[in-house]
């Protein structure tokens, strides 16, 4: 999402919005078939690939994986009080299966307990956790009241784990973004534990992408029978509610003008369908949620809003209209930053807060970018800028620069032990940095006509590995190793994890990986 940050609320709701508020109004079962982009350069099908399971495979797992999950617990020290609740499983080509579970206490839910079990073909088992701590609580009653709509939950994300309540505060932050905001309280004192906002700020005639290709069904609706049934709405200019399915008397979409209603949507279906096969073809990932079923699209979102977002209650991407009305933030970077929070919260659940929260952000730049440089396109090539299209801050450049994060003029170059005090959008820098030198080095240069010059912190000279490899070890990370309190520090476990997976603990890949972290002060 690109939303500011906000202090005032309307009331007392998950979403990401591209843009900070107020930098950026302006922005897997058993068995399956690999997919066909799941090789290497050198034609070979790397072991830690992962495979593309159709939704009922993936469903037959994750009820495998319940069915055991009692056996699950015990094997990994869990207490008879905890209980596991399978959330995902991926397989990967050499047999090795990765579960994600959520965990519960007495049955309640222990919010920072996720963790990941990893089990080989051999019967090799480790586990990946988002608390060392044991969960341990002297009571699971409470005499305090609990607000109205609040849960009981074990808190569990910030050191040792206490009885506390949720509570989801729904309103509207102050640039019209809807707020769903996720308050901790500690169960016995009241006080507050933990806040954060779970709104993640992300043939055709486009305004973007030129003309396009688009999935519709008979009827001629804007509906992609062929990628989970995506569906591409009209708010006409509401900021609730689903809208007005797109029907056209022809098949023919919007006329490249932001005056057309239609073409708004013509961006918005297309960046859907692009990032839906970049995932397949690329991450061997069925739809976001891995289960073959697609969000939906809402464009033309209030009055002017210079945003987008993301929100796990709909599962939806929204978009504004821009300054004017007159820059929808459709182009295609956008779209796949947006769904990529859609992914992040299906898989590792990264917080929407302090490091956690900026890895999220990070992980929609980095896999958005990587969509935008899938599609090929020649009207929006490929580049390692974040927002360029939609011209948020009325000057012609960009909302984030991966190369050079700081020069945003808020985005921090390097980790620092103050990084977690920045908003998200701006804490996101070191990993979209990271990422950069990981796929390009350091130096200056020139890729589809941008100049790029990436400094290091460690005044080290460092040569990429290739955008395609580097976005590979990034998702294998996130979908099997990161969990939802990760941290830089943990980032950078999980990524040698995932290069000594896909390309061997001794590889020049794992070696670039570990430098690239090093280069932004991540040690």
């Amino acid at each position: 999402m690109i939303r500011q940050q906000s202090s005032h609320r309307r009331t007392v709701v998950r979403t990401a919005a591209l843009v900070a508020s107020a930098a950026m109004v302006v922005v897997g079962v058993q068995t399956g078939t690999a997919g066909a982009a799941a090789v290497n350069e050198t034609g070979s099908e790397p072991g830690a690939t992962a495979l593309v399971l159709s939704a009922p495979e993936r469903a037959a797992a994750i009820r495998q994986a319940q069915a055991s999950a009692s056996e699950t617990a015990q094997a990994i020290g869990l207490t008879a009080r905890e209980k596991l609740v399978a959330r995902d499983v991926v397989k990967d080509a050499d047999g090795t299966v990765h579960t994600r579970y959520e965990r519960t206490y007495d049955g309640l839910p222990v919010l920072g307990g996720d963790l990941v079990v990893h089990q080989k073909k051999n019967g090799a088992r480790s586990t990946t956790k988002a608390t060392k701590a044991s969960i341990a609580v002297p009571a699971t009653t409470t005499a305090t009241e609990a607000r109205e709509g609040a849960r009981k939950v074990i808190w569990a994300a910030g050191g040792k784990p206490v009885l506390a309540w949720e509570t989801v505060e729904k309103g509207l932050q102050h640039d019209g973004t809807p707020s769903e905001r996720h308050v901790i309280t500690d169960a016995a004192t009241g006080k507050e534990l933990h806040a954060y906002e779970a709104i993640e700020t992300g043939v055709g005639n486009t305004q973007y992408s030129g003309q396009v290709t688009l999935g519709t069904a008979p009827g001629f609706t804007l509906t992609d029978t062929a990628r989970g049934g995506h569906k591409t709405y009209d708010l006409k200019g509401a900021t609730s509610g689903t809208g007005t399915l797109f029907t056209n008397s022809t098949d023919t979409w919007g006329d490249g003008l932001a005056s057309n209603r239609e073409t708004a949507a013509a961006d918005a279906h297309y960046g859907a369908a692009v990032t839906w096969d970049f995932y397949k073809n690329e991450l061997g990932r069925n739809g976001i949620r891995g289960d073959g079923v697609a969000a939906y699209s809402r464009v033309h979102y209030g009055n002017a809003y210079v945003n987008a977002f993301w929100s796990d209650s709909c599962f939806c991407m929204t978009y504004g209209d821009g300054a004017g009305n007159a820059k929808p933030l459709t182009s295609l970077d956008v779209a796949g930053h947006e769904m990529t929070h859609g992914l992040t919260a299906a898989t590792a659940n990264l917080r929407y807060s302090k490091e956690s929260g900026g890895l999220n952000e990070a992980t929609s730049d980095i896999l958005g970018t990587a969509v935008e440089f899938y599609a090929a396109n020649p009207s929006d090539p490929g580049d390692y800028l974040i927002g360029e299209k939609i011209d948020i801050r009325g000057n012609g450049t960009p909302l984030r620069h991966m190369d050079r994060p700081s020069k945003d003029g808020n985005s921090a170059d390097y980790w620092s032990s103050s990084l977690g005090r920045l908003d998200v959008h701006y804490s996101s820098g070191p990993a979209n940095h990271f990422f950069y030198l990981l796929a390009e080095g350091s130096g200056t240069k020139t890729i589809n006509g941008v100049t790029y010059t990436s400094p290091t912190y460690d005044n080290s000279t460092l040569t990429g590995i290739g955008r395609e490899k580097a976005y590979r070890i990034w998702y294998k990370a996130l979908s099997t190793y990161m969990t939802s309190t990760t941290t830089y520090a943990g980032a950078r476990t999980a990524t040698l994890t995932a290069a000594s997976d896909l390309y061997g603990p001794t590889s020049p890949e794992y070696t670039a990986v570990n430098a690239a972290w090093k280069a932004v002060n991540v040690k």
